[in-house]
């Protein structure tokens, strides 16, 4: 099952425009700068909801008993997506994949 964001697209957008709405550049590089700015959260935004929407799966399952290895692996590939595009730092993706895999062996042993 893949998993999406919660939110829309148009949902994030219209989010993003209203905080940002305060800032107003005059200088035409200042003006892409913004809008590049702008679509960098909301690209970021859509990846974050992804990997961490991914990572509730994997430890409801977990508390559930269930076989999770499937949504370990997609979890595992979107923080490392999230890693690659540079909205999360390596080693945090990193981490967050080595607790979710002790978790998910706790289960498997106790089982």
């Amino acid at each position: 099952m893949p998993y999406t964001c919660i939110y829309s697209h148009a949902f994030l957008k219209r989010f993003i425009l209203h905080v940002s709405q305060a800032l107003m550049p005059n200088k035409q590089s200042a003006k892409k700068a913004l809008r590049q700015a702008r679509k960098r959260t909301l690209q970021n935004a859509v990846v974050k909801e992804a990997y961490r929407k991914a990572t509730k799966v994997v430890k409801k399952g977990i508390e559930a008993g269930k076989d999770v290895v499937e949504e370990l692996r997609l979890a595992q590939k979107k923080l490392d997506k999230a890693a690659k595009k540079g909205v999360i730092k390596k080693r945090t993706a990193a981490r967050k994949i080595s607790k979710l895999v002790a978790a998910t062996r706790r289960a498997v042993v106790k089982k």
